[in-house]
């Protein structure tokens, strides 16, 4: 697929995807979101052991383009968000890592899809926002994601003041892994990326699904089901090469992809 708002490159192991719609602050129109979902999905799809989520221009993302809202439907606006769900769970639901790399503002969805992905990295001059507190349309479906990441009272804190916070503040609140000055953002999200694709590639594919699974059920539940999935992968040929590996004291050899 020719891709109109994406950059899609990869470099050995990794893919980058790129928003690349500065002039409209790289707004998720409907058509930008099709693009991610579909990008998104090839990538989980592929080879690529690891995804970096970045945007070029002076802005991440600006969130939903009111354009798509403006007179709609209540049927129309539905599918929208219903777009912009599946394109925000696809990124969870992708067996790969994937890190934001966020150097410049996210806000409303913009902030959401930062909240969606599994790692972020943000540049100290970076911010984050849920500016529809300040307005008319509460950022009802950006707060889904965003209270998974930072927890009730911050995150009612920044729906309902509409105010951003700075990238420093969303390290200490959760939202991003942590930031960094401006000029070591493409070594710091390097480096995660590196650290989060080693080991057996479908073993952190098992991981990453575990966790999405596990992590808003109450503990026993939580519990039974990792114990059920942690007892089945350790069956795995990678696993116990893993096991193998550690006992000989020596270095392992993975071999299974997801």
């Amino acid at each position: 697929m020719t891709y109109q708002h994406l950059l899609v490159d990869t470099d050995g192991p990794i893919t980058t995807i790129t928003l690349d719609r500065p002039e409209k602050r790289n707004a998720l129109a409907a058509d930008v979101m099709a693009e991610l979902l579909h990008a998104f999905r090839e990538v989980g799809r592929s080879e690529a052991l690891g995804v970096v989520l970045a945007a070029n221009g002076p802005v991440f993302s600006a969130g939903h383009n009111f354009g798509d809202m403006a007179g709609a439907q209540l049927a129309d606006v539905r599918r929208l968000l219903e777009l912009c769900t599946e394109m925000m769970e696809t990124i969870q639901a992708i067996p790969q890592p994937v890190v934001a790399k966020v150097h410049a503002l996210a806000t409303a969805a913009g902030c959401q899809l930062v909240a969606s992905c599994d790692l972020a990295i943000a540049a100290d001059s970076a911010g984050f926002a849920i500016p529809g507190g300040k307005g008319g349309l509460f950022c009802h479906t950006p707060l889904v994601a965003v209270a998974r990441n930072i927890g009730r009272k911050r995150a009612l804190e920044l729906a309902m003041t509409g105010d951003p916070i700075d990238a420093a503040t969303a390290a200490d609140w959760g939202l991003i892994n942590r930031a960094v000055p401006d000029d070591q953002l493409d070594e710091a999200v390097a480096d995660l990326i590196r650290r989060a694709t080693r080991g057996s590639a479908l073993s952190k594919a098992l991981g990453k699904r575990g966790f999405y699974a596990q992590v808003d059920l109450d503990q026993p539940k939580a519990y039974a089901y990792a114990i059920e999935l942690m007892a089945s992968s350790c069956m795995t040929p990678d696993a116990q090469e893993g096991i193998s590996a550690f006992l000989e004291k020596r270095p392992p050899t993975f071999t299974q992809r997801p």
